[in-house]
């Protein structure tokens, strides 16, 4: 049914004005013509129209003519009428068969102009649904556009925050930085200072074990000089025995005397001996005490590490965040200015 936007009338003055000026009216021509208008409406009216031309066709427009030129119309009527009516029984068999074959092509016509009138209606149709897709891609196009302006402003917070978090981490990165050269710095002192006193603990070993040596070496060498002073003193001794008897008891006395000194002796060199342990406990005693200063020297080494590990995590942490800011600004950079075009809107 016709909208009540666009009259008969209109679309009538529309067709008049194209015939005036020598254009075959149509519904797109007389669309322009009247500058709105729905094309299913116009095409209703297109076709009313030619309808009535079509009924009208062999009725001629009503004219004032003078009666002069009345009077001679009749005449040539008059005279016009008899020289059909001679030659009109020859021509009326021929006649009737060429009104029947304008008939059939008229009727031809009529179907064809019908068909056309579907196709026009067909394609306002279309043309309707068309517009109404047009409209769609309209809203589509506008929350697209708010999509985008919502994505560019998570891409600015985004930004915000990578430049946020990448000044904290920054500040991190000195912070950490800092602490370990104060920590490699107390490292190296503690390690200097262990080195220190492990050399000194090494020089007073070395010392200790060389005196302790020299002390053996000088017990031995005496030992050995007393063994041959009282070997050479029994002999002679011995020997005294032999050349006189009733020296025998002052020998005996002399005897007795040597083996006394050996007994000092051997007590002196139990007492050095046991110095000896002692100073070889010592040395013993400062070996654990570098094997401990080795201890939390490692320690310490091992610590500096875990410092470096957590720095370096946190260095894989910043570049992964980074990159993850990267991919979100080439995902709203690659987003369309406008959504994409329909398959069928070029059918």
């Amino acid at each position: 049914m016709a909208r009540t936007g666009i009259q008969y009338a209109d679309v009538r003055r529309a067709i008049d004005e194209l015939i005036a000026r020598g254009d075959s009216p149509s519904v797109q021509r007389i669309r322009e013509v009247l500058g709105t208008g729905s094309f299913t409406t116009i095409s209703e009216h297109f076709r009313c129209w030619r309808d009535e031309r079509e009924k009208n066709r062999d009725v001629p427009p009503p004219r004032e003519l003078p009666e002069a030129i009345v009077s001679l119309a009749t005449d040539m009527w008059r005279q016009a009428q008899d020289v059909a009516n001679e030659g009109l029984a020859h021509y009326r068999e021929e006649a009737n068969r060429e009104v029947e074959t304008a008939r059939q092509e008229a009727r031809k016509a009529r179907q064809e102009a019908d068909n056309a009138a579907q196709r026009e209606s067909a394609l306002a149709e279309h043309l309707r649904h068309r517009e109404a897709h047009i409209e769609g891609l309209g809203a589509q196009l506008a929350e697209s556009r708010t999509q985008q302006e919502q994505l560019q402003s998570r891409s600015d917070s985004a930004e915000q925050a990578r430049r946020a978090l990448k000044e904290e981490v920054a500040e991190r990165d000195a912070r950490l930085e800092q602490q370990a050269r104060a920590h490699s710095d107390n490292v190296g002192q503690q390690r200097a200072a262990f080195d220190r006193q492990l050399a000194e603990e090494q020089q007073r070993n070395e010392t200790t074990e060389g005196k302790l040596l020299a002390l053996l070496d000088g017990l031995r060498q005496e030992r050995a000089d007393d063994d041959k002073a009282h070997q050479k003193r029994v002999r002679q001794l011995e020997a005294r025995l032999e050349k006189s008897a009733g020296e025998n008891q002052r020998v005996r006395q002399e005897l007795k005397a040597a083996r006394d000194a050996e007994s000092q002796w051997q007590k002196r060199h139990g007492q050095l001996e046991d110095r000896l342990l002692e100073q070889k406990k010592a040395v013993e005693e400062a070996g654990s005490e570098m094997d401990r200063l080795q201890e939390r020297l490692s320690r310490a080494e091992r610590e500096l590490e875990q410092e470096r590990e957590r720095y370096r995590r946190e260095c894989d942490w910043q570049a992964s965040l980074g990159q993850r800011l990267e991919a979100l600004q080439k995902q709203v950079a690659t987003l369309p200015a406008q959504p994409p075009r329909d398959p069928g809107a070029s059918s």
